[in-house]
């Protein structure tokens, strides 16, 4: 009896720890799959954002193009007072449709759409490209780029390092014994470090410096104060702010009326290194989409009426706040 008795015991406590076994073995296999289920989804979830925001930011620049169109019907000078200037503050996406079309517009994922952006003026800075002109470094523009780095506190042998290194990197020339060394030219602000600007120059520089593919002058219309005073050489820096403040009453409708402006600094005004127009801007697009925030940087041309996109460029996107998996869901119960 004594023997029966283990043996029951035993199979009894073999069978409970079988039932462990096969409940831990089924817990296991459940949050394995809640686990590809939420993955599948967020996959998804992303996948469906990343096309979404595409097409809205792609008609966003496609607005853009229209304004800058209808400014040019208008013709004239570009100033900050016109409609392209006016930055678009963050406002839901429903609210840019058709009353009528409201039906077709009541889903979610398109009800927590925001969208945001601007146009810059792409003439309102000093373009890093003026610095050589047919394959020699441009004196003028040599000087602008040493009063702004003044201005800045920074080296001003990093100015002609950056010439040269820019002179280098534009000669094709199979009589340059440097082309082998030379650094590719750069398409982007940050790319400058591969002339030889530190990183944290850069930063300095950011606001105030462009990359445009030809040589541009500079839209007196639209530059900031540091840019006024570093394209001016006999103007000083209250002087500049001067200028900027006098523009915001009355824009200048020609360099005549920008000569008038300055007195007798105004002899330093030459269409060569200065407009009141522009040719090239910026198209700055955000988009705030559920968790994804994504931003999209555009380079266009005009042309007339033929407004065209250079390149566009699409910021990372940002996952804020982002949903828990099923473990995390789990571990805080």
């Amino acid at each position: 009896m004594t023997a029966g008795r283990h043996l029951q015991k035993r199979q009894s406590g073999a069978a409970i720890l079988m039932a462990m076994l096969t409940v831990t073995l089924v817990a296991t296999l459940a949050v394995g799959a809640m686990w590809q289920q939420w993955r599948s989804s967020e996959i998804e979830a992303a996948q469906r954002a990343r096309v979404q925001s595409s097409w809205i930011l792609a008609g966003a620049l496609d607005w853009a193009r229209l304004i800058l169109i209808e400014d040019a019907r208008a013709g004239g000078a570009d100033h900050l007072a016109e409609p392209w200037a006016v930055p678009l503050e963050e406002a839901r996406l429903t609210t840019f449709f058709a009353s009528e079309s409201s039906a077709s517009t009541s889903q979610d994922d398109v009800q927590q759409a925001f969208i945001s952006g601007r146009i810059e003026d792409g003439q309102a800075h000093l373009n890093v490209f003026n610095l050589v002109d047919q394959g020699v470094v441009s004196r003028p523009a040599l000087a602008q780029f040493e009063k702004l780095f003044d201005l800045l506190g920074l080296p001003g042998a990093d100015v002609a390092r950056l010439a040269e290194n820019l002179r280098f990197a534009q000669d094709t020339s199979p009589d340059n014994r440097n082309g082998a060394q030379a650094a590719l030219l750069p398409q982007r602000i940050d790319q400058l470090v591969w002339l030889g600007v530190a990183p944290q120059s850069l930063a300095l520089l950011a606001p105030f410096i462009t990359l445009l593919p030809e040589r541009t002058p500079v839209n007196l219309n639209t530059a900031p104060a540091e840019v006024v005073y570093a394209a001016i050489p006999s103007i000083d820096m209250a002087g500049a702010r001067q200028f900027v403040s006098g523009r915001t009453l009355s824009h200048f409708q020609s360099l005549g009326d920008a000569s008038k402006a300055l007195g007798e600094r105004g002899r330093d005004i030459n269409d060569s290194l200065h407009s009141v127009t522009s040719r090239y801007f910026e198209v700055v697009g955000r988009l705030r989409l559920d968790q994804t925030v994504v931003s999209e940087r555009s380079l266009v041309q005009r042309d007339g009426l033929a407004v065209r996109a250079l390149w566009r460029e699409r910021v990372a996107a940002q996952i804020r706040a982002p949903s828990q998996t099923p473990q995390q869901a789990a571990s805080l119960q």
